[in-house]
């Protein structure tokens, strides 16, 4: 198995969002996704992907079809896709993807977590580097055999395919997921969820009590609505 696998079982094995977070990142990714593709989602790729991901999580249908309609409507305030980048104490490298309708108090709030957990918020470029931008699909593996979803989708831009609990995930470069969704959908096979990661390329091992110290930064992001997604390069526990 390769890096992606090692990632996500270590981060299934920790923390998730409660699902009133959950709820609220996939409201954020439906205004954004309406806004650029349109409120159909037979013409809009994107929000076809949000909306599975509303299902993998259940988010009710109701909720889905109320976040589109005022997505479409025009006093609708759009959010922007910001990228902060700084380390957490003991060298550890953090990446942080929010979605905001409002910067100044999103650059304020990140800061101030960074400062008060001895943190430094880095400039851009600063460390996105270290990590490996990919996207994932998570589809129904009954009936497929994952070695034959490998090489065919090898050709799509597949770099990795492996079996969890709940299907067959793939795993590939940002740049593909246009070319693989569309490859899916045009094979019939079930998307339940897809997404993007950013994978570490090098991790690093703290003790317990060094831990302890970037967890509690890494509270502080999780818990702020503007942040959509936290990565760090600190070896996670599977514990």
């Amino acid at each position: 198995m390769g890096r992606a696998f090692e990632f996500r079982k270590a981060r299934k094995m920790k923390r998730w969002s409660a699902m009133s977070k959950a709820f609220t990142r996939i409201g954020k990714d439906i205004v954004m996704a309406v806004k650029e593709g349109g409120p159909d989602p037979d013409s809009n790729a994107r929000l076809r992907a949000v909306i599975q991901n509303a299902k993998s999580v259940n988010m009710p249908k109701d909720n889905v079809e109320r976040a589109i309609k005022r997505a479409s409507d025009k006093n609708q305030g759009d959010y922007k896709e910001v990228i902060f980048e700084g380390y957490a104490p003991h060298g550890i490298a953090i990446l942080v993807e929010t979605a905001t309708d409002n910067n100044t108090r999103t650059v304020a709030n990140v800061r101030s977590y960074f400062n008060k957990c001895d943190g430094s918020l880095g400039t851009s470029g600063s460390v996105v580097f270290m990590f490996d931008h990919t996207c994932n699909f998570r589809i129904n593996g009954e009936g497929l055999d994952p070695e034959e979803i490998e090489l065919e989708f090898i050709d799509y831009g597949a770099e990795e395919v492996f079996v969890d609990d709940d299907g067959i995930l793939i795993y590939a470069p940002f740049e593909s997921f246009g070319a693989i969704q569309a490859a899916l959908e045009e094979k019939g096979i079930e998307i339940l969820s897809s997404g993007f990661e950013r994978i570490p390329q090098v991790t690093k091992k703290l003790t317990p009590e060094q831990a302890e110290d970037v967890e509690k930064l890494l509270e502080k992001l999780e818990e702020d609505d503007d942040v959509q997604n936290v990565y760090h390069t600190m070896e996670e526990s599977e514990e």
